[in-house]
């Protein structure tokens, strides 16, 4: 009796961590096999974007996005303030996401009186339909696909899309519109 319930428990626990490896894809770059797993991420989301990033300069990501706006996907930007500015960052994406109907917020810094700073929403990751989240170190820029080595991690599952989903309502909740 106790090997059988070994054997169900190894079982259990195999299978188990083999159905939460099918959930989750791995890329790495350079490589454009992450950047086509984010646009068919947009391009088959059907309700929802929220999409929390430092940086945002890909104008091929931004125009995905812009589309699914018009084929009525409810999307929120939050993107840190000083990454995205035009007088700072010619290449930011923000006034043509703005432009184009996309509701785009910058989060709110949080001054640390220790350090006498303000911090950064350093943030990357979007979640789709509530239901799959990609993350990792990329930010959504031209260069992080061909040039950078980076991380993207997407995530198949609705209980981590929930958690990250909370996260953004908060920090959402706290941006500014601009």
């Amino acid at each position: 009796m106790f090997r059988k319930i070994v054997f169900f428990i190894s079982v259990s626990i195999f299978l188990g961590l083999y159905s939460y490896a099918r959930d989750i894809d791995v890329y790495f770059t350079p490589s454009y096999k992450a950047e086509g797993a984010i646009e068919d991420l947009i391009d088959n989301a059907n309700k929802t974007i929220d999409i929390a990033m430092y940086t945002f300069t890909s104008r091929y990501l931004a125009q995905h996005l812009i589309d699914a706006e018009n084929r009525g996907v409810k999307i929120r930007v939050l993107l840190d303030r000083k990454s995205n500015d035009p007088k700072e960052n010619k290449y930011t994406k923000y006034l043509y996401l703005k432009k184009n109907g996309i509701n785009i917020r910058f989060a709110a810094a949080h001054t640390y009186k220790r350090w006498k700073r303000s911090g950064i929403m350093h943030n990357k990751f979007a979640i789709f339909d509530n239901k799959i989240v990609e993350t990792g170190s990329l930010n959504w820029t031209a260069s992080a696909f061909v040039v950078n080595d980076e991380n993207v991690l997407v995530i198949r599952r609705q209980d981590i899309a929930n958690v990250y989903e909370g996260k953004f309502e908060a920090l959402w909740e706290k941006a500014k519109e601009k």
